[in-house]
């Protein structure tokens, strides 16, 4: 049973949304400002399991998180959908006219930049996390500095929503990944989906052949996202997401590519949270 999670952020974060939501039974939540530090506290057992993002429908994958699942040899268990709506917030009575700076996280900044450029004498300043920023703000007072965070964070932290749902694109998802040590304990009947990764041989048709392989047993292919292996230079391995309709079909799947695919691995079997 999870019983512990680590989230990279704080509470008002978007992962600790997800803590919220994810999980039937409260749950005591870690907070860690880096995905490091939330692998760091599964593989020394001090969480049950960790919360990370996968990839936005705006910004795309995040690519270090997948090699964080597989440099630990860790299971995805679950996943989780959220739909990410950024506001600008700051102190009490303020205006967007009074704020010089804004902080938050990288990803956030990428999804609202469009929104800034109607305010050029706003500075943008990647930060840590979007509701650590606030919390900073709340903390010390700061004046004329914004943060881009959820509606939570403004409200924890006492806040002024100066914009709503400033992201570019305003349907705005990201989907998280539930994570353990182990592997999936969902009965085989319910997992209708698998993250898997591999390395093709470099020559003609070789992940063609793959992708045939997953095509033939009746596997839809989800996401498919390639990745530099940097002990060899030019070498690429592949992430991908398949659904299916039965296990089976999987499993045959699964043992045939084993066969031909180099340094094949399943990173997790989980139940589908789109259908």
């Amino acid at each position: 049973m999870i019983k512990t999670v680590a989230i990279q952020g704080i509470r008002g974060s978007f992962h600790h949304i997800v803590s919220l939501q994810y999980f039937e039974k409260p749950v005591r939540v870690i907070e860690c400002m880096t995905f490091d530090g939330v692998v760091e506290s599964l593989v020394t057992n001090e969480s049950d399991a960790v919360i990370m993002a996968l990839e936005n429908s705006i910004a795309g994958s995040i690519l270090p998180n997948y090699a964080l699942i597989n440099k630990h040899d860790l299971h995805i268990v679950g996943e989780h959908y959220l739909d990410i709506q950024h506001n600008l917030m700051a102190l009490p009575n303020q205006t967007i006219e009074d704020i010089k700076e804004v902080y938050s996280h990288p990803m956030a900044l990428l999804q609202c930049k469009e929104f800034f450029k109607n305010y050029p004498h706003i500075k943008l300043v990647e930060d840590k996390d979007t509701a650590e920023v606030s919390e900073r703000i709340h903390i010390h007072q700061l004046k004329n500095v914004g943060a881009i965070a959820s509606v939570m964070a403004a409200d924890i932290f006492e806040l002024d929503i100066l914009a709503h749902s400033i992201q570019t694109i305003k349907h705005n998802e990201t989907r998280f990944a539930i994570v353990k040590r182990v592997n999936s304990e969902v009965p085989e009947n319910e997992i209708n989906k698998a993250s898997l990764r591999f390395e093709a041989d470099h020559k003609r048709g070789s992940l063609a052949t793959i992708l045939n392989v997953m095509s033939d047993c009746k596997l839809n292919l989800t996401k498919i996202q390639s990745m530099p292996i940097i002990e060899t230079p030019w070498k690429y391995a592949f992430f991908v997401d398949v659904t299916f309709e039965t296990y089976a079909d999987f499993k045959k799947a699964k043992s045939i590519i084993d066969i031909m695919a180099i340094n094949f691995r399943v990173l997790g079997e989980y139940k589908n949270a789109k259908l």
